[in-house]
């Protein structure tokens, strides 16, 4: 698990809040998901990369959930279209890339 010497802010879109928490925990009764979402939001702006590799086990850990609850949210943020998984082979360790659809919404 990873600590940190000193507090970092990190910032967090109005609507993932607003608009994307009451929707996967109320919805789809599925706030692992939101968990698993903001656990790789986290990791992606503090390593500053697109993408990032975590395995099941390492998002399991940084959690608190169980291996297959993480497996179950990932689905659930694949379905919505709120990540994108890469592998490069079956059994590699998969990267993930968040999709901001709301972003491109603002931007018009």
């Amino acid at each position: 698990m990873l600590r940190y010497s000193s507090m970092q802010h990190i910032p967090i879109d109005e609507y993932v809040i607003d608009v994307l928490l009451p929707d996967l925990t109320g919805h789809d009764h599925a706030p692992t998901a939101f968990l698993v979402y903001i656990i790789l939001w986290t990791a992606l702006y503090r390593e500053e990369q697109k993408r990032i590799a975590r395995s099941l086990q390492e998002l399991s850990e940084t959690t608190g959930l169980s291996k297959s609850a993480v497996q179950n949210a990932i689905r659930v943020l694949k379905r919505r279209g709120l990540i994108k998984v890469f592998k490069t082979r079956p059994t590699a360790i998969p990267e993930y890339e968040l999709v901001r659809h709301w972003v491109r919404r603002r931007a018009r």
